[in-house]
């Protein structure tokens, strides 16, 4: 499932994810909340980070980048 459109925008799935992001959590914390297979998160997190939107936060888990936070609007 792609998390970002030949335009690149985000996709409503996408934008979710992000949103949780706003604090750092696991993968299992993500797929429990959004109600998503693991599989399905792991996916659009690596294409997340790949677009430089996520990392992986020292205390585990993943968090938002600054390019990140631009794309949902919050001021970094």
């Amino acid at each position: 499932m792609a998390c970002i459109t030949a335009e690149g925008v985000l996709t409503e799935s996408a934008r979710q994810l992000l949103e949780l992001l706003e604090t750092p959590r696991t993968v299992d914390e993500i797929a429990s909340t959004l109600g998503r297979p693991l599989f399905q998160v792991r996916a659009s997190l690596r294409e997340m980070t790949d677009a430089g939107l996520v990392v992986a936060a020292a205390e585990g888990g993943h968090v938002l980048t600054e390019e990140g936070l631009t794309q949902l609007g919050v001021p970094a």
